[in-house]
């Protein structure tokens, strides 16, 4: 008698352990309850910088291809030379060209600007940038900026664009990245040649 009701002892508590495991699940798990939607990252393959200048007829490209993704034959960056003592506005162009038609993920950047934004390091060369955009609650995005150019010179920039970074953090309205947190969508090097 006892060693029955010990089994069911036992049975009874099993059963309570497994609803209790089945009410534990977490939300993103859950269709009845989403979560925050995660990142679906877009495969960037062909991202550009079109440098048009202030009171001139220049245009110039920065780009960066690489159609087999990451892992596969090397990116091609390109950069024409920038001219010195020169004023450009820049406007970015982001795209899966794996697809036909391409994607313009541009777009979707601009749809989603709240949670995104790109960050712009120059280092060596003699340029600023600054931020000629911003999303709805008035922060910056970084698909269109301004480039200071000044002397001649040669360095490199870095180009990063983030998902879902704390864009309230110190410096990062002003394009410090180093508190901005957020997911790394793409980064890459141009050189820059001031001429």
């Amino acid at each position: 008698m006892m060693n029955m009701r010990n089994k069911v002892h036992t049975a009874m508590l099993l059963l309570a352990g497994a609803a209790m495991l089945a009410g534990c699940t977490k939300e993103d798990d859950d269709p009845a309850r989403p979560g925050t939607p995660a990142n679906e990252e877009e495969l960037i393959t062909t991202l550009r910088l079109h440098f048009h200048s202030i009171g001139g007829a220049e245009h110039k490209h920065f780009e960066f291809v690489d159609l087999d993704g990451q892992g596969g034959d090397p990116p091609v960056i390109t950069a024409d030379p920038l001219s010195a003592d020169s004023i450009y506005r820049v406007d970015i162009e982001v795209l899966n060209a794996s697809v036909s038609p391409a994607e313009d993920i541009t777009e979707e950047i601009e749809a989603e600007s709240a949670v995104h934004q790109f960050f712009y390091q120059v280092s060596g060369a003699d340029a600023t940038v600054a931020y000629e955009d911003v999303d709805a609650n008035g922060l910056p995005i970084g698909l269109g900026t301004g480039w200071t150019i000044g002397a001649v010179s040669s360095g490199s920039v870095v180009v990063t664009l983030r998902h879902g970074p704390d864009k309230t953090a110190p410096g990062v309205s002003s394009g410090d990245i180093t508190n901005a947190g957020g997911e790394t969508d793409i980064e890459i090097a141009f050189p820059v040649v001031i001429e």
